[in-house]
């Protein structure tokens, strides 16, 4: 069921009541000496990711507790760091990471996720029974689950386009919590899982002069860049022609004078649609620029046809089309040899780079103004269309969607910026009573907004956004949809010393003079033409409202006809039909709306049969 998260070698191991599983994707150390499960002694483990410091950590346990290692990878690294640290051996490891390992004297199992849940651990206890694994289709599959939906992560995924936190779509599966760990005895009459935090996201604002931000955050980056490069196998990189993944691939280029890079191409008619910049445009001029040996993939609406094994693939219902680029590069990259891509993903939750967070700023303002002047604007943003002739109109799109938010407080505010239905509409999208839900939806965002009250709003938008959006989704689709290629993506703004230095810094470096981020601009001015950095913000996804627009046309009538929609139960035709009638006469834009229903309704078909 896990094949495709390494084909290069499946093994298991059984001991009393407790067996392990695992499929390798050989990176480092390519012998068979590091085939997993991995024995040594009394321990067991099952390890998926990387450790990037592992060299050091090496040394330690050579040095200070004698112990003779028999591979040169970073999997026996983590079993003796384990044996001898215990719990703590967490706080020594910089990496992405899932591990799970069993002592045989002491019956304790151990099972930990990395600081940021770059790496997914899915698990469930069920009828006295305890099992884990890195996909929720593995569980559902193989640990008797209920199959009946989680109702406050089906709202969630409405919502935001996918599921938040540590719940999963299926009642009775949950996901180990980022920087966390568990422990259990298997001896137990009664299993009692122990869940522990080994890393809390304690960030303290630092004040430092400009210039002495740029220069630390220059070799912060350097040093997270070169501990990223540790392989045994070449290493590659996406490259989309924005400020983020552009910056990586230079600075990896450091290291690799020989890197390969890749990028996504869109069809000109879908372009037209979608209003979308032409980031191949940027990123051939970069890659002319530094020699890369450049590949660039078009997507194009043929890929629907694999749009239900996609889905499949990743494993929750996830409406952000960016997981079927991220799908597409790896597998492309897969079939030329690639083994590792880096990613740049991260450096805008970091450094204030989302046109949500400079929106709910511009909020903030607005609310100033008196209401006098704000009717007419409303007034005005009611009348304009989304589309004109087919043809996208962003000022109409930007103007609703902000207005749509703008009177708000400001956490609220925020929430909305990326939600996808208000509160009063969610009572006419859903069949029954979800308040309780919805409740707890809104409760988890405040939260998170204000978990550090000393922080300015930027940090306050960026901390809320590490903590939910890039794990949530950014993390959680791109380890499915690489992982479902049989490739490592690795994401080095997500370093955990490069995250701790970026949210000591002040928000008036990351937004400063009608710049977002400022400070990662200003220091990738040392390595980019201003074309890049400063060039309008591009999102990285397929053209979602070209293809509802016309190629999913009939998958959208088929999916979300009434006799379908009314048989599920879920949804309320009436409500459905209205969403797909304003987006098809242009005065509403709900493309996304509708892709997130095909999605779940996929979803449902694959998962959920009964």
């Amino acid at each position: 069921m896990q094949a495709h998260r390494g084909p290069d070698h499946q093994g298991s191991w059984i001991h009393d009541n407790v067996a392990f599983a695992h499929q390798r994707l050989s990176i480092i150390d390519l012998s068979e000496r590091s085939n997993q499960p991995f024995v040594k002694d009394d321990i067991t483990i099952v390890f998926n990711g990387e450790i990037y410091n592992y060299h050091e950590i090496k040394a330690k346990l050579e040095n200070q507790h004698g112990v003779r290692f028999t591979t040169s990878g970073d999997t026996e690294v983590a079993l003796e760091a384990y044996r001898h640290w215990g719990k703590d051996c967490l706080q020594h490891f910089i990496g992405m990471f899932a591990f799970a390992a069993h002592n045989q004297r002491s019956n304790v199992l151990f099972l930990a996720r990395d600081h940021f849940g770059i790496k997914p651990l899915y698990y469930t206890l069920q009828n006295n029974q305890f099992a884990f694994a890195s996909e929720l289709k593995t569980l559902i599959k193989t640990a008797g689950a209920t199959n009946s939906i989680n109702s406050f992560s089906l709202l969630a995924s409405l919502n935001y386009l996918w599921v938040p936190g540590n719940d999963s779509i299926v009642e009775g599966i949950d996901k180990l919590p980022p920087g966390c760990c568990m422990e259990l005895n298997t001896k137990d009459e009664i299993l009692k899982p122990k869940q522990d935090r080994y890393w809390t996201n304690d960030f303290k604002v630092v004040e430092r002069s400009e210039n002495e931000t740029i220069e630390e955050l220059d070799q912060v980056l350097l040093d997270a860049i070169q501990r990223h490069m540790v392989a045994d196998v070449p290493i590659s990189s996406f490259l989309s022609g924005g400020l983020d993944s552009s910056l990586l691939s230079v600075l990896a280029s450091k290291h690799n004078k020989s890197i390969s890079t890749y990028t996504i191409g869109t069809r000109s008619e879908d372009k037209t649609i979608e209003k979308m910049p032409d980031d191949e445009k940027y990123a051939d001029m970069l890659a002319r620029l530094h020699s890369f040996d450049h590949h660039k993939i078009i997507v194009d609406p043929s890929i629907i046809e694999d749009l239900p094994r996609m889905i499949k693939l990743f494993d929750e219902p996830i409406g952000d089309p960016a997981a079927i680029n991220t799908y597409l590069i790896c597998k492309h990259a897969r079939a030329e040899g690639v083994k590792v891509l880096l990613s740049g993903m991260g450096a805008d939750e970091l450094f204030f780079g989302y046109r949500r967070q400079h929106a709910t700023q511009l909020a903030n303002r607005y609310q100033k103004l008196p209401g006098i002047v704000r009717g007419p604007i409303q007034a005005t943003a009611n009348l304009l269309p989304v589309k004109i002739n087919g043809r996208g109109f962003k000022p109409g799109r930007w103007m609703k969607r902000f207005l749509g938010f703008a009177n708000l407080p400001i956490e609220q505010a925020y929430r909305r910026s990326y939600s996808y239905y208000n509160d009063d509409e969610y009572a006419q999208l859903l069949v029954g009573d979800y308040q309780h839900e919805l409740a707890r939806l809104n409760l988890q965002h405040h939260e998170l907004f204000y978990a550090h009250p000393e922080f300015d709003l930027e940090n306050k938008m960026c901390y809320t956004d590490i903590s939910m959006f890039m794990t949530g989704l950014n993390l959680a689709y791109s380890d499915r949809a690489s992982m479902a290629a049989s490739v490592e993506v690795r994401v080095p703004f997500i370093d955990r010393e490069v995250v701790k230095y970026a949210m000591s810094i002040s928000g008036r470096l990351k937004y400063k003079n009608g710049k977002s981020k400022y400070i990662l601009k200003t220091v990738a001015e040392r390595y980019l033409p201003e074309e890049i950095i400063y060039r309008p913000k591009a999102s990285f996804g397929a053209p979602i409202r070209s293809w509802i627009s016309n190629d999913l046309k009939e998958m959208v009538d088929d999916l979300l006809s009434e006799n379908k929609i009314r048989d599920r139960g879920i949804f309320q035709y009436k409500f459905v039909k209205r969403l797909i009638d304003n987006d098809r006469r242009g005065t509403e834009d709900n493309a996304y709306q509708i892709y997130q229903l095909l999605t779940l309704e996929l979803w449902f078909n694959e998962f959920m049969k009964s």
